[in-house]
């Protein structure tokens, strides 16, 4: 199928309008617990380790300690760490997800990209964030990147694929499109801005893009379609603008952890500051919130 044009202009126009409402009240309350509800706790670095994986699903399950906050969605990490947060997670509704395909760059044959989603499945992830080759896409190799994709997805069978496209590397709006049209087309249950490794990563127009694609596919299949955005989200600020596009552009019925999550591992301590904020009058202690 052909994609369509995205006008920059008229598509930051209408990202910073949406984004940039007062969300106030009861409806900020709820919101800053959705925003919780949604997160994929992330931690994705070199010096991950057995026991800052067993504390970040400690808080994952209990973000703030004496509180209702709700639990956030899931856990996001490499696919050697899975068994260890499963074991972490046991009894919980959190769930694990496991990133895959020579995470970040997706510079490695399909043999290993394979290889690796099947290491992640077989230590119990119940969720796959592959990576797609964007020098294959830039490149205009199309069919590679969406044979790639149906393969993974293939593997994971009813298990959750959320394919990453890197959004910050294909150079315009129109190709974020296109890449959300291919991902979608060759089976991701949920389509993903960012690995957070690079300068550049979730903004709010591409967030609408990616919007506008999941609607238009929802309109063409009768298949709703999860988004999910990560890197650089940092603040309640930014999380409520994401959910005000998300809920201006797809509805109530995509609110909720089955259909959008956030990637992020510092936004919660902010929404959680926030949350006493907004049903106390007062900040909670910084030292409430657990570390990870």
């Amino acid at each position: 199928m052909r994609s369509a044009y995205v006008d920059a202009v008229m598509l930051e126009s209408r990202a910073g309008e949406l984004a940039g409402r007062s969300i106030k009240g009861e409806t900020k309350r709820e919101w800053i617990d959705l925003a919780i509800s949604c997160i994929d706790l992330t931690t994705l670095e070199g010096r991950d380790s057995p026991g800052r994986v067993r504390s970040l699903c400690a808080k994952a399950r209990t973000p703030l300690p004496g509180s209702d906050a709700p639990a956030v969605a899931a856990v996001c990490l490499y696919p050697n760490l899975v068994g260890i947060a499963r074991i972490a997670l046991r009894g919980s509704s959190v769930r694990v997800a496991s990133v895959a395909t020579a995470f970040p760059a997706g510079q490695a044959a399909l043999s290993v990209k394979l290889a690796d989603t099947e290491q992640a499945l077989e230590a119990g992830a119940e969720e796959i964030d592959m990576v797609i080759d964007r020098g294959a896409f830039l490149s205009g190799d199309e069919r590679r990147v969406a044979d790639e994709i149906a393969a993974v997805k293939t593997r994971c069978a009813d298990r959750h694929l959320k394919v990453i496209l890197e959004t910050g590397e294909l150079g315009s709006y129109t190709a974020i499109r296109r890449a959300c049209d291919i991902a979608l087309e060759a089976g991701a249950d949920t389509i993903k801005s960012s690995t957070g490794k690079i300068g550049t990563n979730a903004t709010f127009p591409t967030a609408l893009a990616m919007c506008d694609a999941l609607a238009e596919f929802f309109r063409r299949t009768g298949l709703r379609r999860g988004l999910k955005l990560a890197g650089g989200i940092r603040t309640t600020k930014q999380a409520l603008g994401y959910l005000a596009i998300l809920n201006e552009t797809l509805g109530a019925s995509w609110m909720s952890p089955a259909s959008f999550r956030l990637g992020a591992s510092s936004l919660l301590d902010d929404l959680l500051l926030q949350r006493e904020r907004v049903r106390t009058g007062h900040y909670t202690r910084p030292e409430r919130i657990p570390k990870d």
